[in-house]
């Protein structure tokens, strides 16, 4: 046997057209989307980082879909396997902030007004990802008018059932007394917190911890924690980079910020603890 060492075959590297990656990943379309409108060379990264942002908003939904197409079906493993894969999605989405986390005012000014009226509460994907965690408002799809496909997307999801409206209705199925006021909402509406379904948690935690409904429980508590440290680092960012100064499109910045930063995702989860 031949001990010389061998170079390794080259890999094939002549196609008809586009690479089979280029084909599955579309990189050349995602790499030249990037119009930056001032000559600063900051505004790249926070146009890329933006945008990344986009796509994890867009797998986020997509798991949290499954997750709540799973809970109609009572297929409790499907969902919980969504809800973990999308802790580990919003870990990576939350550390897209750290390009953008040492912003200084001057930096950012030098490159703000290229934005316009531009801001991020209008994007239409994290609107998706809010309405799916419970926290609707019709008014949230008139800056989309313009755009019938994405208004179209935005009205549906505001009149289905959100994640949670799906967690409690499963609940229910399952012999927990989940009150009909609570499974017969109007699920266009934000959910509000109920003094029954928290005494509802407050039973599943009582119990026996390995038991199915706690550890889906446990896993949108991992979601919830994760959404309100993204809210967090956002008003850090944003504080840091432009104080208490108005946002851009009309927001109230750092204020509407710290109001959003103060909400509970999946309310009864984190109330409930403190009756176990």
């Amino acid at each position: 046997m031949s001990h010389e060492a061998h170079e390794p075959e080259t890999p094939h590297l002549d196609f008809q057209g586009t690479t089979p990656y280029e084909d599955y990943v579309k990189a050349d379309v995602l790499t030249h989307l990037q119009h930056t409108l001032s000559d600063d060379p900051g505004e790249m990264v926070f146009l890329v980082t933006t945008q990344v942002m986009e796509l994890w908003f867009t797998v986020i939904v997509h798991e949290w879909e499954t997750a709540a197409k799973a809970l109609r079906q009572d297929d409790v493993p499907v969902a919980v396997d969504a809800l973990k894969r999308s802790v580990r999605e919003l870990e990576a989405l939350n550390a897209s902030w750290k390009p953008l986390s040492g912003l200084t005012p001057a930096q950012f000014n030098s490159y703000r007004a290229a934005l316009g009226e531009g801001s991020g509460f209008q994007s239409a994907m994290y609107r998706r990802l809010e309405f799916l965690l419970g926290d609707k408002s019709a008014s949230m799809l008139v800056p989309h008018r313009g755009a019938p496909r994405v208004h179209a997307e935005l009205e549906k999801a505001l009149h289905e059932p959100s994640l949670y409206d799906e967690v409690l209705r499963f609940l229910a199925r399952r012999g927990h007394p989940v009150p009909e006021d609570v499974l017969r909402r109007d699920v266009s509406l934000r959910y509000e917190p109920s003094a029954e379904v928290e005494a509802v948690w407050t039973a599943v935690y009582s119990g026996d911890g390995r038991d199915e409904v706690a550890r889906l429980g446990e896993a949108l508590t991992d979601v919830a924690e994760l959404v309100w440290r993204w809210r967090n680092d956002h008003l850090v960012a944003t504080r840091r980079a432009m104080g208490a100064k108005a946002g851009t499109g009309g927001s109230a910045g750092v204020a509407w910020l710290e109001k959003r930063a103060r909400k509970n995702v999946f309310p009864e989860l984190w109330t409930a603890r403190s009756y176990v």
